[in-house]
């Protein structure tokens, strides 16, 4: 899932340099923290946070295929 992420953010940013993500695993759940540009940060999250949701739903979608709960937190 980590690399899902990567290559969304990546696709959406000025900087993809700048995009890393950390994926960690707490009870079972699996977190993602997307990090990326200051200045990129507007077009990760989109208006009214229309993007970030859709990435959260995408990468919901390809977490039901193998049964994780997967979490994304954008820093």
């Amino acid at each position: 899932m980590k690399e899902l992420v990567e290559m969304i953010a990546k696709a959406l940013v000025d900087h993809p340099d700048e995009v890393v993500v950390i994926e960690t695993v707490k009870d079972g759940d699996t977190h993602l923290e997307l990090k990326v540009a200051e200045s990129d940060m507007g077009k990760v999250i989109g208006k009214q946070g229309r993007i970030a949701r859709a990435i959260r739903t995408v990468v919901k979608a390809a977490g039901m295929k193998t049964d994780e709960r997967i979490i994304i937190d954008i820093v």
